[in-house]
């Protein structure tokens, strides 16, 4: 299939329709506002369902409606707008409901500004909203990548009954790069659904609820869903090491558009010499702490790279456990390192 260039937002709505995704329900905000206005062009024309909710709530909502009926649906938004939408999350987690949520973040605390940040990582890999529940977290660091683990979200989301999260940021969003798209969702070739609420002719009507009274009923229900997690641990862990398993000084540890900066840094240190390598995680939830702990063996020292005052990195010294030092740089405000102000950094390790 020829490469298309495409903006990183409207690739991502791609990505989704060709993933089978059917209803998208959203409120406009930036920097990903392009996607709704993607698909509220394309979804007619699929047969598909865009409303644009009177807010993030009702459009969050709307996808446990959609979701229990068996569709594939999804939402986008942005920080404070994933923000207004936790409750909902928590109850497609606990009423095990498959649903695709993409969040391109924007500054913050607060309203924040629209330019690139990753200061979601604890929103997102934490527990945004209430209970024991998880997300399972993917970050892509191009616009092909972006469309690829949009469509592995749909598909994942489907196998576990549980929320999916892609997430990205503002460059990611507004960037164009050359893409090109998998294999079309079949509908004949999917899994059943026989839990949804498709209509009981013949069976007993499916109750999807995340409301249990019975002590008993809801502890079973939180043990199913741990055990989910438990599996993703084991199945759903992914990660670059680049240069793979090399022996280095420094050891970059950066995901998402921040990754490709490193690249360029790692880059222009080996050319003058300094042993440099970068290890990404691709998912945040779950995390890969055991490559990253037997990538940190193969280094002296570790530096944590982010567009945050410090998220990621709480996460990489748990996985190193003290067995290397580990360094942080992060800009925040929408401001963006340069490769060179990297390299910088790098140098002052020594």
């Amino acid at each position: 299939m020829a490469k298309k260039l495409m903006k990183g937002n409207e690739a991502i709505g791609e990505a989704a329709i060709r993933a089978g995704g059917r209803c998208y329900f959203c409120y406009p905000i930036t920097p990903q506002t392009e996607v709704a206005e993607y698909l509220a062009r394309r979804m007619p024309e699929v047969g598909g369902v865009f409303l644009q909710a009177e807010s993030e709530l009702a459009a969050s909502n709307m996808l446990y409606g959609a979701a229990g009926a068996g569709v594939r649906c999804f939402t986008t938004s942005s920080s404070p707008g994933i923000s207004l939408m936790a409750e909902a999350i928590s109850y497609l987690a606990g009423a095990q409901l498959p649903a695709v949520l993409v969040n391109i973040v924007r500054g913050g605390p607060g309203l924040g500004g629209i330019l690139p940040a990753q200061s979601d990582y604890f929103q997102a890999t934490k527990g945004g909203g209430h209970g024991d529940y998880r997300l399972l977290v993917l970050a892509p660091s191009t616009v092909q990548e972006a469309v690829d683990l949009v469509q592995l979200a749909f598909e994942k989301a489907d196998q576990y009954r549980n929320p999916v999260m892609v997430i990205g940021d503002g460059m990611l969003g507004q960037m164009m790069e050359p893409v090109e798209f998998g294999e079309d969702f079949s509908v004949a070739t999917s899994p059943p659904k026989p839990w949804a609420t498709s209509g009981a002719k013949g069976r007993k009507p499916n109750i999807i609820t995340s409301l249990f009274l019975d002590p008993a009923e809801l502890e079973r229900n939180n043990l199913e869903i741990q055990a989910k997690y438990a599996q993703m641990q084991q199945e759903e862990i992914r990660w670059e090491e680049w240069p793979a398993e090399e022996e280095s000084e420094v050891l970059i540890v950066a995901y998402g558009t921040m990754a490709r900066i490193a690249k360029t840094a790692i880059e222009m240190g080996r050319a003058q010499g300094r042993k440099l390598s970068l290890f990404r995680p691709i998912s945040l939830y779950p995390f890969p702490e055991e490559a990253l702990h037997a990538a940190a063996q193969r280094t002296r020292q570790l530096l944590t790279v982010e567009l945050s005052c410090g998220q990621l990195v709480e996460d990489v010294r748990l996985a190193v456990a003290r067995t290397r030092p580990v360094a942080f740089y992060g800009k925040v405000g929408g401001n963006i390192p340069s490769p060179e102000d990297l390299l910088e950094e790098i140098v002052k390790l020594g």
